[in-house]
């Protein structure tokens, strides 16, 4: 199983599924620069989301997208 080294969890990127239908809606996992999540550092209700999110690309989410945190960040405080 690939893991998440410390260092590259720390980098600041995330997995995010952006809402077909509600601008602004999304979640957002914390990943290395790949998109590889680590499931077992997430909550039972952050890996349920997670699961629910990749079930439904295409359907009510896009596909995932790797963002650097801060660009992420900016983006949702300029909106």
């Amino acid at each position: 199983m690939d893991t998440i080294s410390p260092p590259l969890a720390a980098a600041g990127f995330e997995l995010r599924f952006e809402s077909l239908f509600n601008a602004g809606r999304a979640f957002a996992f914390p990943c290395d620069e790949r998109g590889r999540v680590e499931l077992d550092a997430l909550s039972e209700p952050a890996r349920r989301n997670y699961f629910y999110a990749r079930a439904v690309v295409g359907r009510e989410f896009a596909t995932p997208a790797v963002v650097c945190r801060q660009r992420s960040a900016a983006a949702r405080a300029a909106s």
